[in-house]
Formats: C-alpha cells, sequence, structure tokens
C-alpha cells in the first residue's frame, strides 16, 4: 500500500470489538506525516472539541492551551469544517488568534496543522498535529494526512448512534478533559448559572493565572479553588 498508516489503521479498527474506540497508531502516523505529536479529538456536529488520545509531550498542554483560550486550529477545523496549515507559528497574522501564538511558541511548538474528521456536510472530529521546526508539509505527507483523515471519519461516522450524531462515542470513549467538564458542572450548579458561563468562568481563571486548565479544575473539583459568582476569590 502506498500509504502504510492507513494499513496500520485499517488493522487497528478492525481488531477492535466492544465499547469505546481502539487505540489509534499516532505515532506511526506522526512519523508518517513528519510531525512531532498527535491529537485526535471528538467534535461531533462542530462542537467543542474534546481530546480523545494523544501522542508527543507537548500535545495535552497544547489542547488545553487551546481549550482555555477557546481559539485555535483544532477548534477551528472543527468548526468550519476546513483543514488549517500553520507552517509557521512565528509568522500568523495577531488578529487571527489573539493570544494564542505566544503560548504555543513557549510550548517549543512551531508549526501546526489541523484536519477536520467529515463526511460531506457531517463532522464529527479533528487530527491535529505539530512539529517543533516551522516549515510546510510535503504534498506526500498532506496527501497521507488526507487519507488517514477520510478513513477514520468513515469508521466514526458508522460507529456513531445515526449519521449525524457522533455523541455516543462521547458516552463510550474516555476524554482526556472530562475533569474539566465535571468541574464546569459543579461551578454552574454551585453559582446557579449555565455551564457555559460557568466553562468561561474557569477559562477566565486560567488565563489570568497563566496555569492550564485542567489544572484548574482539578482544583475546583479537590475544593482547593473557590469561585465566586464574579470569580474574584480562590482559596
Amino acid at each position: 500500500m502506498r500509504y502504510p498508516i492507513a494499513a496500520s489503521l485499517m488493522r487497528a479498527l478492525d481488531a477492535h470489538h466492544g465499547p469505546g474506540l481502539p487505540a489509534l497508531p499516532l505515532e506511526e502516523a506522526g512519523r508518517e506525516l513528519g510531525l512531532d505529536g498527535l491529537a485526535f479529538l471528538l467534535a461531533p456536529g462542530g462542537t467543542s472539541s474534546e481530546l480523545v488520545q494523544a501522542f508527543g509531550e507537548h500535545t495535552a498542554p497544547m489542547e488545553d492551551l487551546q481549550l482555555t483560550q477557546g481559539q485555535g486550529p483544532s477548534p477551528e477545523a472543527a468548526q468550519s469544517g476546513t483543514i488549517i496549515l500553520i507552517p509557521d507559528v512565528s509568522a500568523l497574522d495577531v488578529t487571527r488568534w489573539p493570544g494564542l501564538p505566544g503560548p504555543v511558541l513557549e510550548l517549543g511548538i512551531r508549526a501546526m496543522f489541523a484536519f477536520p474528521l467529515r463526511i460531506g456536510i457531517i463532522s464529527i472530529g479533528v487530527l491535529t498535529g505539530h512539529r517543533t521546526t516551522a516549515g510546510p508539509m510535503s504534498a506526500d505527507q498532506l496527501t497521507s494526512a488526507l487519507v488517514l483523515t477520510d478513513l477514520l471519519a468513515q469508521y466514526l461516522i458508522q460507529r456513531a448512534a445515526d449519521p449525524g450524531d457522533g455523541y455516543r462515542l462521547l458516552e463510550d470513549t474516555g476524554l482526556h478533559f472530562a475533569e474539566v467538564h465535571q468541574a464546569t458542572g459543579m461551578l454552574a450548579a454551585q453559582l446557579g448559572i449555565g455551564c457555559a458561563q460557568a466553562l468561561a468562568r474557569l477559562r477566565g481563571h486560567a488565563f489570568r493565572h497563566d496555569a492550564p486548565l485542567l489544572t484548574i479544575a482539578r482544583q475546583v473539583l479537590a475544593h482547593r479553588l473557590h469561585l465566586d459568582a464574579d470569580d474574584a476569590n480562590d482559596s
């Protein structure tokens, strides 16, 4: 087969039986695509992307950063359904994702690429990769990425409860940021506000204190951090 990662992915998918999703060959895919890290995220219907599996030491922090700020290649690819290619993070227009390039560069990431997982108008996830050196992906690497995302999208669509609903997959799959959602629900109940407002408060606190959103969520769940209605008190 011209694209070895496609064969590896098919073997992993065919061998999996039962709930949830199989462990994807992300490290092998990263090597074939010339990337230092890959994130597989579910985002049914273009909703907020959820990190499911990851490869690379900078991947989870990068996705946490995008979740905290609510912007970046992963959420944009999920919502727009378009491929996002950023061969040089340092050359990004500062108006595109204000406040994101600096922290991304501090992580050691120099290039980012996001490929939506979709069939037609149906969007169900994103595959986001990064490199610690700047530069575009080659034509062969881009083609491999498209083959990979097409196969994975078809599998995910088939696994969903119905052709337009991937939420059952979210329920069956262990999510990296599950504690963020738990903390959001807890804060919403405590303050009597909506989940969107509660998440915004968590994001705002994480952003102001330059802390990972997951860390803030864990502090809330452990009752080590208390946010009032104005997110002004913490203890």
